[in-house]
């Protein structure tokens, strides 16, 4: 009863599969509001800083700490961009989050020495200043960086 499987029948469904994998690839990525809130959040956090006062800046640290914390596991492994679909770990790569999470000890690295290059120059308010830059890098380039994980996790699945 069972018939076989011309090779062009093969090459068609294995075609049709890597189709499917590839549009499962291009779901990776954050949810826009992540990217949103986290510079919204780095420019509060610059505001209160140049406020001068040290404890509501230690308080307000420990609050954008925790936020980030409580947010970032759900949504920073790039698998969670829409409720509609969950992809996979091993499709969506198990770095995503370490990329995530390493670009934004980059930008942090960043706002100090942009805080401390402003501040020599004289400015006012040096770390919102420097926040603001930040938070331009975060919203224009968080996509760009999670479009990068998509093509590596493209190549690797045609591997």
């Amino acid at each position: 009863m069972e018939r076989d499987v011309t090779p062009q029948e093969a090459r068609a469904a294995l075609a049709a599969v890597d189709r499917g994998r590839l549009r499962v690839i291009e779901e990776i990525d954050l949810p826009r509001w992540y990217w949103w809130g986290l510079a919204v959040g780095w420019i509060a956090l610059g505001v209160i800083t140049d406020l001068k006062h040290p404890w509501l800046t230690a308080a307000a640290t420990l609050v954008f700490g925790a936020v980030h914390a409580s947010v970032a596991p759900r949504v920073a492994n790039g698998r969670h961009r829409t409720r509609q679909l969950s992809v996979r770990a091993e499709v969506a790569g198990r770095q995503t989050a370490w990329f995530v999470i390493g670009g934004v000890a980059a930008l942090g690295c960043l706002t100090v020495a942009g805080a401390l290059a402003a501040s020599a120059d004289g400015a006012r308010h040096p770390v919102t200043i420097a926040s603001v830059v930040v938070a331009v890098i975060i919203v224009l380039g968080g996509p760009q960086l999670l479009a990068w994980v998509r093509r590596r996790s493209a190549r690797t699945a045609r591997r």
